[in-house]
């Protein structure tokens, strides 16, 4: 059994029209940005460096949405100003190569963006964004925090007929009249993927935990959901005894897991939502003196250190969540803007890192 393959999505959910797909390669230019006080950071090596493709489309039919529809009007994308609202604070790396891509494409384009960080605070996002609307955004990139609670944004982006691209997470809004398209992976299989390489880890026996995501968006459900189901469907062996968020953040990750080999000193194994809570996890595996291995370990995204965590024979299993959305975030708008139609789910195409190449592959992760 081979679960962890990179596979090609068939749902209509990973369809991206052709003419997004052809201007993919279009694209180029110099550029200027605003608001940048992080500077010039260390991740923003391009995206050719760290060896990962953005995204791999397919073309066809499914629900798109065009400008006239949503309500918008053309305009050139290298005259417009862009704003990128930015959810987590950035010590997480997926966040950091997430705002690098968005900060190298608008460079490369010569666009102006305008960005913002709402370091963990929903509140402060959502006056983050209408800030970015008062300053003048044309269009608007949306990592959000959380799926609900949009409506004010929604209501001033609507009465300027500011086209709204949402990364990563989707808000609870209606697509094509809320906002244009989301862009991002598909979490839900990435949940069923992380449960086939547990019950290959494990033989599909045994007691397993789940360090949950945060609470209140999409990818924590979706992620829960795919591995639950695989589980049920798969490995009635393994028993699934503990879940509690560890908020995707590295010390809760381990702190949760410390009280984890208090209360179930006989797991088997752990799957975290996220590369951070899984390394928190080796953490406190370390700290109790447990050896490599011993508690099988697969985690969700692709960041070095959890890949490192592979090789050093920690981690089992590394499910890839790339957080690489510039290019395909800018070519969407530029499609969607002059007028031709984007679909509204744009689900990128995940790899996986396994121990068989992490090794190889250390060079990719980001």
């Amino acid at each position: 059994m081979k679960p962890l393959a990179p596979r090609h999505r068939t749902s209509a959910r990973t369809l991206l029209a052709t003419g997004l797909i052809t201007s993919l390669a279009l694209v180029s230019g110099c550029a200027k940005s605003e608001d940048d006080t992080a500077g010039k950071d260390k991740s923003s090596a391009s995206q050719d460096d760290q060896g990962q493709v953005v995204a791999s489309p397919s073309s066809g039919s499914g629900p798109a949405c065009a400008i006239d529809a949503y309500g918008a009007k053309k305009i050139d994308l290298k005259s417009a100003t862009v704003g990128f609202s930015q959810s987590e604070k950035e010590a997480n790396p997926f966040r950091i190569a997430e705002t690098a891509s968005i900060k190298a494409e608008a460079d490369k384009l010569g666009v102006k963006l305008l960005t913002a960080n709402a370091q963990s605070q929903f509140s402060k996002q959502i006056s983050d964004v209408q800030d970015l609307i008062a300053k003048g955004a044309d269009l608007l990139v949306i990592a959000p925090l959380n799926s609900d609670g949009w409506e004010p944004v929604l209501r001033s982006a609507s009465a300027k007929h500011i086209p709204i691209i949402t990364i990563d997470r989707k808000i609870n809004a209606t697509a094509c009249k809320d906002y244009v398209s989301f862009i991002g992976s598909d979490f839900v299989e990435q949940g069923k993927r992380a449960a086939d390489q547990m019950i290959e880890s494990t033989g599909g026996k045994g007691e397993i935990a789940i360090l949950l995501g945060a609470a209140g968006n999409n990818v924590t459900t979706e992620r829960t959901q795919g591995f639950e189901d695989r589980i049920k469907e798969k490995a009635p062996g393994l028993k699934i005894v503990f879940k509690q968020t560890g908020e995707f953040a590295r010390e809760k990750g381990q702190s949760v897991t410390e009280n984890l080999i208090q209360s179930k000193p006989g797991i088997t194994g752990i799957y975290a939502e996220n590369d951070e809570m899984g390394l928190g996890a080796v953490n406190a595996l370390k700290g109790a003196g447990k050896q490599p291995g011993a508690v099988k370990i697969v985690t969700i995204d692709g960041t070095r250190n959890a890949v490192q965590g592979i090789v050093d024979g920690w981690i089992d299993g590394v499910i890839e969540s790339n957080p690489r959305f510039g290019p395909l975030a800018f070519q969407t708008l530029d499609t969607f803007t002059k007028g031709e139609k984007v679909p509204q789910d744009i689900v990128i195409q995940d790899s996986a890192y396994t121990k068989n190449n992490a090794k190889a592959d250390l060079g990719k992760a980001f």
